[in-house]
């Protein structure tokens, strides 16, 4: 949108263009689901379907956002009654998250307060081992808070327009990232017990899982953000992608913390 038609609009609003990414999207994530629980109810072939139905909402993923980054980038649509919108979207994106994150947690306390006969009355139940809490969740718990902490000096460099020390923390942040997800990855493939075994195991790896895969999604968004950075789409004034790349993974952060003291420490005493 140039500069005429902005100016002919009797809004401050962006109108925008037909897209197929929202159908196609959909889709995507229909047949993801449908091909998971299929696999999950022993039809083999639902591996294909879901494989599928992943690829495809990858691509998707790529080509809205490449067309969202286009519109704001290069044809002036991001005024500032649009970005005020999108910054109330991604709050109350953070807000669902939340109550996402709230459902799983009081599963999680729903059986470790009051835990039942069948699992000996105990929390963690009888039989499991669980993980140490000052073994590699300490350490991952280091690792995103110190993510987290580069990340902000990447939004204070951006704002103040020191440009290379901004992309130097933001290459730490996505390395802690990636770092942390291979600390996790090392840690389910030396836990002791798996997702079958009762209520601990599923309320573990669901919540733990949950957040791991909040995390690649955040490392991803972090990615876009460098790439956007690097090829100059950042300004001190014009900057909302990264803002909201940094609320989500400051989110991330928090939950962790929760994640560590109840899920690990408290509930694996």
């Amino acid at each position: 949108m140039n500069q005429i038609s902005v100016l002919r609009q009797k809004h401050p609003f962006h109108i925008v263009d037909n897209s197929i990414w929202p159908l196609v999207g959909g889709l995507s994530a229909f047949f993801m689901v449908s091909g998971l629980v299929a696999y999950m109810q022993f039809y083999e072939r639902g591996i294909f379907l879901f494989l599928f139905g992943f690829f495809s909402l990858i691509l998707t993923a790529i080509f809205w956002w490449r067309d969202v980054i286009r519109e704001a980038t290069f044809e002036g649509s991001l005024l500032h009654a649009v970005e005020n919108g999108l910054k109330m979207g991604m709050i109350l994106f953070i807000v669902s998250e939340i109550m996402l994150f709230f459902a799983f947690f009081w599963g999680f306390f729903h059986s470790s307060l009051n835990p039942v006969p069948e699992i000996g009355c105990v929390w963690p139940p009888k039989g499991i081992e669980s993980i140490n809490a000052f073994h590699v969740p300490l350490l991952n718990t280091f690792v995103l808070l110190n993510s987290g902490a580069f990340v902000t000096v990447v939004h204070y460099s951006v704002l103040s327009g020191y440009r290379r020390q901004a992309i130097t923390s933001f290459i730490y942040t996505i390395g802690l990232a990636l770092f942390f997800t291979f600390l996790q990855y090392y840690e389910y493939r030396n836990a002791l017990f798996n997702i079958s075994d009762g209520i601990y195991g599923s309320t573990f790896y669901m919540i733990t899982g949950l957040h791991g895969s909040h995390v690649l999604i955040g490392t991803f968004f972090l990615m876009v953000c460098l790439y956007r950075l690097v090829m100059h789409q950042f300004t001190p004034k014009n900057h909302f992608g990264l803002e909201a790349a940094i609320w989500y993974w400051h989110f991330v952060d928090i939950v962790w913390i929760f994640v560590y003291i109840f899920i690990y420490w408290w509930g694996g005493a």
